[in-house]
């Protein structure tokens, strides 16, 4: 019996589940004896190295994956096909998980449970973060019709490649590497083709070092979060952790609704395989990524189940998979939806419907700097 509870606490999103408990509650003590400051200098920072990391590997993950999946299929009307079809589902799934989080959010309205105090303090120190937002909106909604995909495409790669959030263009680059790798002579491009095989295996090892330290990691970014947003306000630290609990549950339940609905009926109408079969392959990624937060990290595990459970085709797991933790972000489109209209709620704001799409679609407009 030891040796199978000693296994079980082994799995990592036991770990990872176990260190978000705990830094709930440090936070709640941290906040009621005043040790922000010291949350601040000794804790804090190992939450920012752990998502530093994550951001560090992220990048050449997308580009070695995408390469080498592109670069293995080498008939490029097949990758226009399985390309084209990828796209339509993501973006089919995309609007229906932002469509279920608005509709959850403005019926059950999260936001109104925040605290009057905390509402003040929120507007305080945000006020001239929002003037900057608008700033930027206004900036967004004047660009012309096709300015999306010319921010797609990147003036350098390097350029791109330094900054998480031109993840796009990066995405764009890999594919059309390969693309390029598929026309050229295959001895040629053997020793290029090689390179990108050999860093999408070192950054994957890369990625299970990092998440050895994803217990440790989600713990300091929990309790940092907790004190610093009740540092002067220690006493209303309940009623917050009740508004964030209410806004966990909505977004909880939209993805729950999402997968359900949304998944089940796709994997009912497009494959022979059956809800249950798919949900016990893939438990394991859902658990991290639910986590972590991070599809970087969750990308090497999505591989491995979709290849090894689920007997998916490395040349297409390989292709999809890392384009679709790039751009299919279903989670985190209802995430954004939800939370926008709570950062709404919670601060006094009004947003009809068409604020509220214009807010979502902005947030998955390519980064132009």
């Amino acid at each position: 019996m030891g040796v199978i509870r000693k296994r079980w606490f082994n799995k990592l999103h036991w770990k990872i589940l176990a260190g978000l408990f705990l830094g709930v509650i440090y936070g709640v003590v941290a906040a009621m004896n005043g040790w922000d400051q010291f949350t601040s200098d000794w804790i804090t920072p190992i939450g920012v190295i752990f998502v530093n990391l994550l951001k560090l590997i992220a990048v050449p993950l997308v580009l070695a994956s995408l390469v080498c999946g592109v670069a293995s299929l080498s008939d490029l009307r097949k990758l226009s096909r399985i390309g084209g079809k990828t796209i339509l589902i993501y973006i089919v799934t995309t609007v229906i998980s932002v469509c279920i989080g608005l509709f959850l959010a403005n019926v059950i309205k999260p936001g109104n449970q925040v605290p009057p105090k905390i509402k003040n303090q929120l507007q305080q120190v945000y006020q001239e973060d929002v003037k900057v937002r608008s700033k930027q909106a206004n900036t967004t909604r004047e660009k012309v019709a096709l300015q999306v995909l010319v921010d797609i495409v990147p003036q350098n790669f390097f350029g791109a490649a330094s900054d998480n959030r031109n993840m796009l263009q990066i995405v764009f680059f890999s594919v059309l590497l390969g693309i390029g790798i598929v026309q050229v002579r295959r001895d040629k491009v053997q020793h290029l083709l090689s390179f990108f095989e050999g860093l999408n295996e070192v950054i994957v090892r890369l990625v299970d070092l990092v998440m050895r330290m994803a217990p440790v990691g989600v713990f300091a970014l929990i309790s940092g979060t907790l004190t610093r947003l009740t540092a002067d306000n220690s006493t209303s630290i309940l009623e917050l952790l009740g508004a964030l609990g209410m806004y966990c549950a909505v977004v909880i339940f939209g993805l729950i609704l999402h997968v359900v609905l949304t998944y089940g009926f796709i994997l009912r109408l497009l494959t022979p395989v059956s809800f249950k079969t798919f949900h016990r392959a893939i438990v394991p990624a859902q658990l991290l990524a639910f986590s972590t937060s991070s599809s970087a990290a969750t990308l090497p595990i999505t591989m491995e189940r979709c290849e090894e459970k689920l007997g998916i085709s490395d040349r297409i797991s390989s292709f999809v998979l890392p384009l679709g933790a790039t751009i299919n972000m279903d989670g985190t489109a209802l995430y954004q939806s939800v939370a926008a209209v709570f950062i709404a709620q919670a601060m006094g704001l009004s947003l009809d419907f068409t604020d509220q799409l214009t807010i979502i679609f902005t947030a998955f407009l390519p980064n132009s700097e």
